[in-house]
């Protein structure tokens, strides 16, 4: 596995929890292969994250400001970075086209 120093400077890493139902119904749909709650309960287990909850009615308001995709699960993801204002770490290439916190490395 390839090393990316840089994200040290992260940790801990915020996941939004839309990223674990994106995760499970992309492996619904057999595009990967996760074992839930199993994955779920590792990340959260994990130091170097930490699951950020958020208000509902918070992410749905940041996420009308974003009418540079129709993926929800995108939108949403992308809205918890504005509405928390901390940078986003994603290699999908609409993100990182239109998203204006992605991980700078990333870019």
């Amino acid at each position: 596995m390839k090393s990316y120093p840089w994200l040290k400077h992260y940790e801990p890493w915020g996941v939004s929890p839309v990223s674990f139902l994106e995760i499970q119904l992309l492996s619904e749909i057999g595009r990967g292969r996760v074992d839930q709650p199993r994955f779920t309960e590792n990340v959260m287990d994990d130091s170097r994250f930490r699951v950020d909850e958020i208000s509902v009615v918070n992410l749905a308001q940041k996420s009308l400001e974003l009418s540079w995709t129709r993926d929800p699960f995108d939108r949403l993801i992308a809205a918890h970075s504005l509405a928390r204002r901390v940078p986003l770490c994603s290699i999908d290439q609409a993100m990182l086209e239109h998203h204006k916190h992605i991980v700078r490395e990333l870019r």
